[in-house]
């Protein structure tokens, strides 16, 4: 099946793969520019997910270019000229904002496989918004914890300046504890000569900076260029390492202190048979917690279909409400406000038997953990 899509600001045409006919599920995700490659890890961990569960699908995928008003216009046409009911897919937090209302507002699901912004997850939650991934800021809360544990008392804290890097110091900053120094970086923004001259300037114990996709290569790449590698050591939150970002800076990111819910490591069924299925479909291709999420967003979504036994959204939404499946996390539930609760845990990047960096876990840092944001949900 091909579709026409539209970016920001040109149509292009993208190949998707045909998918087996059955309820339509909207995927509006990001698959141009440098961080294209984030929504492509979406996509395909969907519907390596949703096959898992043996549940009749049909993908209908488009980029909306990273853009707000491309991703309002996109789930327009998908929910009142196509009939979808059920959407997914957004990888960054401003797409999401504006999109979420619109989606719950028309009486549709929403499933988010990765952003989700912290206004949509207290007094503004609804019935029909599912959260797989985490909430914006625990995610970053965890490498908060991570700096505070290895002993850190100061900090710099950059991230570009939209409500998921809002979101991204808030969390960092309400777990540390010590003193963090605040930069906000353009939202493209791809030289980051000045800040490396101010994190230099700041002289502080520890970096925490979060940028994914392509930004986050260009930040670790610019980093050690500025010789600041070796010398102010890193805690970063997933995105900002992924095995993606990891491969491109190489060797040179040996050495990072992470944090993430799920690694390759996992010693559980449900990862295990995730990794194996990436490995036979997409062997050149790095497998990153984005596929992981949306895998378990798979999982999720196919088991209420199956579960529902149709598209009635009433019987979908109580269905995914129940969280019955096997996440490749292990621990998994939602929370008051339909986010997940789960652990968190401490990794470090070591070298392969090739000198290659690879993402080892080390230890749990924070079990069963939810958002600060629930307890303003009222559903």
């Amino acid at each position: 099946m091909k579709r026409l899509l539209t970016s920001a600001s040109v149509l292009v045409a993208l190949a998707v793969p045909s998918f087996a006919e059955g309820t339509k599920i909207g995927v509006i995700t990001t698959l141009s520019g440098p961080a294209g490659y984030l929504g492509e890890q979406i996509r395909n961990g969907l519907k390596l997910g949703l096959d898992a569960t043996g549940a009749a699908y049909e993908l209908v995928v488009e980029d909306d270019g990273r853009d707000p008003n491309t991703g309002v216009q996109i789930a327009d046409r998908m929910l009142n000229e196509e009939g979808i009911t059920l959407l997914t897919g957004i990888v960054f937090s401003n797409v999401s904002g504006a999109v979420v209302p619109e989606v719950t507002d028309a009486g549709a699901i929403y499933v988010s496989p990765n952003a989700a912004p912290s206004g949509l997850a207290g007094a503004k939650c609804h019935p029909n918004y599912f959260v797989v991934s985490w909430q914006n800021d625990s995610l970053h809360e965890a490498s908060g914890a991570a700096a505070k544990k290895l002993g850190y008392t100061t900090a710099v804290a950059l991230a570009p300046n939209y409500q998921a890097g809002k979101d991204a110091i808030a969390g960092f900053t309400r777990e540390f504890g010590g003193e963090v120094t605040e930069i906000y970086t353009g939202v493209e923004q791809s030289d980051f000569a000045s800040e490396m001259a101010q994190i230099r300037d700041k002289a502080a114990q520890v970096v925490f900076q979060f940028h994914p996709g392509g930004q986050g290569i260009a930040f670790l790449k610019q980093y050690q260029q500025a010789g600041l590698l070796g010398s102010i050591p890193m805690v970063l939150s997933e995105p900002s390492y992924d095995s993606v970002i990891l491969k491109a800076v190489g060797p040179a990111a040996v050495g990072l202190t992470g944090t993430t819910h799920w690694n390759a490591d996992f010693d559980n069924a449900a990862s295990k048979a995730m990794v194996a299925a990436w490995a036979a479909a997409f062997p050149e291709t790095p497998l990153t917690t984005y596929a992981q999420q949306a895998y378990d967003t798979g999982l999720l979504i196919g088991g209420a279909l199956n579960t529902a036994g149709g598209e009635d959204v009433a019987a979908l939404q109580a269905a995914m409400k129940a969280a019955d499946f096997a996440s490749t996390r292990g621990n998994f539930a939602f929370g008051a406000n339909q986010h997940p609760v789960q652990d968190w845990y401490l990794t470090a990047i070591e070298a392969d038997s090739a000198g290659n960096p690879v993402i080892v876990t080390k230890e749990k840092i924070i079990e069963a953990a939810g958002d600060v944001y629930a307890a303003d949900c009222k559903m």
